[in-house]
């Protein structure tokens, strides 16, 4: 969403400021008079000038017909129909795919969850949905910024475009090493909680050398990856707002469990050796390098210092996720499966129409959303049959599937998607109103509340299916 046709450079760029927003030109602060903000009722020019780029041009990208309303002052798209962009065929088809990467990732924490390091520590069983959860956001944040940036032009030109993903990329690293030795220490400190007899200094440096070195390993690789599909989506007209947040979350998962199973796997080897505090050190080390070169770049340097409240308000959030799982995931045969699909399928369809909302804040274009809602749901839908018909004859995560089994998980599954989209909905507007740019805070939060709440659903379902099966 939020692609316009031949619209000129003044209209394209007399938009109000966001905290925290990475896309901004000097010219436009410069040139452009105070105007009212439609969506904050303030005036644009009270809001705080971010990221002043000299001689920064914009193309707009020729996709989407657009109106405006001389009246309000916002531009309008001309179809309706809700597809105009291409929503319908290009979220199916990357849902497909995502769901298939996030089954893979259930199926590979069905796995390591017996594995010898995660039974000997319990708190990387608790640590894995807070890790998954911040890096998932910081991925789903940077592929929201380069789609934004993308469909106002900002990666049009090699200059700026340059800049804007080496910023990015390192902006990526530095939340990655930052977020990792949090979780890491939040997740052996909730380990405390439930089991206090846990108090091994060697166990604390293990989990928190593995978390970081998973965020900082599966950060490059993601971020790259990220870059180059927003650069392909925009060489093929492809809006990245329909693909780039799903595709971001669910491949994230996987390599980041397949990566942190690698490490803690390595590094339990040399758990009585200081090979583990020797990596920790250099890994903390690697944060101040990253803030020096952060602070030149000034793409993302005020995002750097704003963008930390909605990851670690997500962190907390996320952490009940993983004391749910850790609590019932040897009660409950497949809650380890279902659970990432579960929640990242919903998460996604959220964090599509979050950063649709977003881009045509952005750029003043009226997103139509009762089409895009009914769109997104029944996208839902195939890709949730396709997910049982999957998992269902290869037998996979030792689930008895029966009737109320369907069931339960489709009434789950109902409510966790809408309650997606209408969470999206709400907080793109609402941090918009406030303020603050919704593509460094929404998708956070919004993600964290769907793996609680997708994680305490399931809970609920396998213990009254327990329960009437005891009956019967």
């Amino acid at each position: 969403m939020g692609m316009m046709n031949a619209a000129s450079p003044t209209n394209a760029m007399d938009r109000p400021l966001r905290r925290g927003s990475a896309i901004r030109s000097q010219s436009l602060m410069e040139e452009s008079p105070p105007r009212e903000d439609h969506f904050t009722d303030k005036p644009s020019s009270s809001l705080p000038l971010k990221y002043t780029i000299e001689d920064l041009q914009y193309s707009e990208p020729a996709r989407l017909s657009v109106d405006r309303d001389e009246e309000s002052g916002l531009v309008f798209e001309e179809t309706e129909d809700g597809q105009g962009d291409g929503l319908l065929m290009q979220a199916l088809t990357t849902l497909i795919i995502a769901v298939t990467g996030l089954i893979c990732a259930g199926w590979l924490l069905d796995v390591i969850q017996h594995w010898k390091v995660f039974v000997d520590i319990s708190e990387l069983i608790i640590l894995i949905p807070i890790l998954l959860n911040l890096k998932g956001n910081l991925e789903m944040n940077l592929a929201s910024r380069l789609s934004t940036a993308s469909n106002m032009g900002l990666l049009d030109q090699r200059a700026s475009r340059n800049a804007f993903i080496k910023g990015n990329l390192a902006l990526l690293q530095l939340q990655s090493l930052a977020v990792g030795s949090v979780a890491g220490l939040f997740s052996f400190g909730l380990g405390v909680v439930v089991h206090p007899n846990t108090n091994n200094p060697n166990e604390i440096a293990l989990i928190i050398t593995a978390s970081m070195l998973c965020a900082a390993i599966s950060s490059l690789v993601l971020g790259g990856f990220m870059c180059g599909l927003v650069m392909v989506c925009r060489r093929y007209k492809i809006n990245p707002d329909n693909i780039a947040c799903p595709l971001a979350s669910s491949f994230g998962d996987l390599v980041s469990l397949v990566i942190l199973a690698g490490c803690s796997a390595v590094l339990q080897k040399f758990i009585r050796t200081p090979f583990p505090l020797i990596c920790l050190i250099i890994l903390l080390g690697m944060i101040p390098a990253w803030i020096v070169y952060i602070r030149r770049n000034k793409f993302v340097s005020e995002v750097a210092k704003e963008g930390w409240g909605p990851v670690f308000a997500a962190m907390v959030i996320s952490s009940s996720a993983g004391l749910i799982l850790e609590r019932y995931i040897n009660d409950y045969p497949g809650l380890a499966l279902i659970s990432p699909v579960l929640n990242g399928l919903t998460g996604n369809i959220g964090s599509i129409y979050a950063s649709r909302i977003s881009t045509a804040l952005h750029v003043n274009v009226k997103e139509n959303h009762r089409e895009t809602e009914k769109i997104l749901f029944l996208v839902h839908i195939p890709i949730q049959i396709l997910f049982l018909a999957i998992i269902g004859p290869l037998k996979l995560g030792h689930i008895q599937w029966s009737v109320g089994m369907v069931f339960g998980y489709a009434l789950v599954a109902l409510c966790l998607v809408i309650a997606s989209l209408i969470m999206a909905r709400w907080m793109t507007h609402m941090f918009w109103k406030w303020g603050y740019d919704p593509d460094n805070y929404v998708l956070p939060i919004l993600t964290s509340l769907i793996d609680v709440i997708g994680t305490a659903l399931l809970v609920v379902a396998f213990w009254a299916l327990h329960n009437n099966q005891n009956g019967n």
